[in-house]
């Protein structure tokens, strides 16, 4: 016999076979028993889908039944909402803006950067005289911590 979805279904639904083993092994009664869990499913899914459309649709009825457009406090609550939610985007965007900003600051000043010209005779000379100035002061706050050291020991 051919496994099938349509013979392994009538099988299944007239009983036969109750008595009889499947061997769990073979290809053909995998792929069978694999459509049918997928048939299922889809079945489940619909219905579920079904019942949540029904639902769904309960829940805008009793919203309008509830709902007056002449109710003043409901109609003030909901321009609050919106009102909050309006100024949660604009404080959003002008975040945003202002990060661009900063990003576009920064590519120009890194643009800058990259226009120096590091053959340049007198940036040499700067560049010298701002590491002798740093080591000369390294090297007095080096021999100023001993003494400092030797005066909290005399004490």
């Amino acid at each position: 016999m051919e496994w099938n979805f349509r013979t392994l279904k009538n099988w299944i639904w007239r009983g036969f076979g109750a008595d009889e083993d499947i061997d769990p092994n073979d290809p053909e009664a995998q792929k069978a028993a694999t459509k049918i869990q997928a048939v299922f499913r889809g079945h489940k899914t619909r219905r579920e889908m079904k019942n949540d459309q029904t639902d769904a649709d309960t829940e805008v009825q009793d919203f309008e039944a509830e709902f007056s457009a002449d109710d003043k406090e409901l109609c003030h609550a909901a321009t609050k909402i919106q009102a909050s939610f309006r100024g949660h985007k604009v404080r959003k965007q002008a975040e945003e803006d202002k990060l661009s900003s900063q990003m576009e600051k920064a590519k120009v000043e890194e643009e800058e950067v990259l226009d120096i010209d590091l053959t340049d005779p007198e940036l040499n000379k700067a560049a010298t005289k701002i590491q002798a100035s740093f080591r000369g002061h390294k090297v007095r706050k080096e021999t100023d911590e001993p003494s400092d050291e030797a005066a909290k020991n005399s004490q």
